[in-house]
C-alpha cells in the first residue's frame, strides 16, 4: 500500500462515494519511471467498466485541480481493483476471510517480508494469515501492500 495521506484519501472517498461508487483505496507512486500516478481503485455492485472510471476521473480531476493537495505533477489514474484486489484496510482483510493473499511487509517478521496464504482473519490491529502450515499475526501497519490472489 503506497498510503496518501488521510486527507487525500478522504477528499477522494467523498468525491468518488455520492457517485454511487466505493472507493477501495487510494495509491501515490512517486517512484514510476514514467512520473507520480495517484491512482484509485473503485468498485460497484454491477462491476466496474470504462465509462465508470471516465466518469469518475472527471470529478475527481476538477477538484484536484482546485484543491492541489499533492506538490508536483503527477497522473491520475482510475480503475476497478481487479481479480488480484488490493487490501487497504482491516476490514479488507475480514471481508476476505478464507481467499488466498499475498502479503509483503515494511520490514522482516521472522527472517521474511513476503506472505502467501488464506486470510484467517483479524484480531485488533493484526491480520492473521494461514502460510505453510501455521498461522502468522501481520501488524496492520507494518504491510506494504497485499493483495488477493486469483484462484480458478
Amino acid at each position: 500500500m503506497k498510503r496518501v495521506e488521510p486527507k487525500i484519501a478522504s477528499m477522494v472517498r467523498s468525491i468518488v462515494e455520492p457517485m454511487g461508487y466505493e472507493c477501495v483505496g487510494v495509491e501515490h507512486d512517486s517512484s514510476s519511471s514514467g512520473g507520480a500516478i495517484l491512482r484509485v481503485y473503485i468498485d460497484h455492485a454491477d462491476g466496474i467498466g470504462l465509462d465508470d472510471c471516465e466518469a469518475v476521473s472527471h470529478q475527481l480531476s476538477g477538484a484536484l485541480d482546485v484543491a492541489d493537495p499533492i506538490a508536483g505533477q503527477y497522473d491520475l489514474e482510475v480503475s476497478s481493483p481487479g481479480l488480484d484486489r488490493p487490501l487497504f484496510e482491516l476490514a479488507h482483510f475480514s471481508r476476505f476471510a478464507g481467499a488466498r493473499a499475498r502479503v509483503r511487509l515494511l520490514d522482516k517478521l521472522d527472517g521474511r517480508r513476503r506472505f502467501d496464504g488464506r486470510i484467517a482473519g483479524v484480531d485488533a490491529d493484526t491480520v492473521l494469515l494461514d502460510v505453510d502450515g501455521g498461522q502468522v499475526a501481520l501488524p496492520f501497519d507494518r504491510i506494504e501492500s497485499a493483495r488477493l490472489v486469483p484462484e480458478f
